[in-house]
């Protein structure tokens, strides 16, 4: 995504007469300013997604832009501003989720990451690796907390040796790295994979959760609950596009855990995965 679950102001007023969905305009809530997922430019991920997927819907696309904060679900997608929001947790479509939504098929998977500088000659994954006692960990804060690997960290006695960065700035977090301000970063793959300069490994963190907080997340495109005619439709889209969006994963390079190429195989369940990434 990537984010999708802090609560949404609008950036630019919504027309009052913004077409209803039907055979012409597939409408996308997206965010002006969050690079790899959007931008207002047209050039992020989830823009490339949204219109891979309305073309074999035979439809345009139409981006309503909003910024990605509390509430964003409920005053966008749900208040009826669009009909779609691509980069969502599948868990999302569990009904007992907290802004349960119809969800699509999976067409990625990913995790958070490590960034660490190529010099390093013994690279950590672990966030249990005796190391990082002695080390210096960057770490994005999301609505006023670390992201869950950093709270892990934190749990564990490691509070005093984390940097927290603003999750909307991944390249303050990167700079401070290779300027050695600190010596580990940790980051959502996405946000990784696509800042991160050759100078840098992106190393998936391990284990894969920390009792029940996840690190790994199931992507899907939401819709409103209820809304099975688009889900089932833009369901087919993602397999009829599984090489284009296979293709446009690698572009910005997503890191991908598990099996590659998951909008071209076997339907996943939504339960799978937990809530936000971001």
């Amino acid at each position: 995504m990537s984010s999708l679950f802090r609560n949404s102001v609008a950036v630019a007023a919504i027309l009052v007469a913004v077409p209803a969905y039907g055979a012409s305009v597939l409408r996308v809530c997206a965010d002006p300013d969050n690079l790899p997922f959007s931008s207002q430019k047209v050039d992020g991920l989830e823009n490339g997604l949204a219109k891979l997927l309305a073309d074999d819907l035979g439809m345009s696309v139409q981006f309503v832009w909003w910024a990605q904060k509390k509430n964003f679900i409920d005053k966008s997608l749900n208040a009826g501003a669009c009909d779609a929001l691509m980069g969502v947790p599948a868990a999302m479509g569990v009904p007992e989720a907290k802004d349960s939504l119809g969800v699509t098929r999976p067409y990625y998977t990913s995790t958070y990451a490590w960034l660490e500088r190529r010099d390093s000659t013994n690279p950590i994954s672990s966030l249990y690796d005796e190391r990082l006692k002695s080390m210096k960990v960057g770490v994005a804060i999301v609505d006023d907390s670390y992201a869950p690997p950093g709270q892990v960290l934190a749990q564990n006695g490691l509070a005093a040796n984390l940097r927290g960065f603003n999750v909307t700035d991944p390249k303050e977090l990167i700079r401070a790295l290779e300027h050695g301000d600190i010596d580990l970063a940790l980051a959502w793959g996405p946000v990784a994979g696509y800042f991160a300069p050759p100078s840098l490994n992106v190393v998936p963190v391990t284990p894969s959760r920390a009792g029940m907080l996840p690190f790994v997340y199931a992507i899907a495109v939401g819709v409103r609950r209820g809304d099975e005619q688009l889900r089932t439709r833009l369901d087919k889209a993602i397999v009829d596009k599984c090489s284009a969006i296979e293709a446009l994963l690698d572009e910005y390079k997503i890191p991908q855990v598990g099996e590659r190429g998951l909008a071209c195989g076997p339907a996943s369940s939504a339960s799978a995965s937990a809530s936000s990434p971001h």
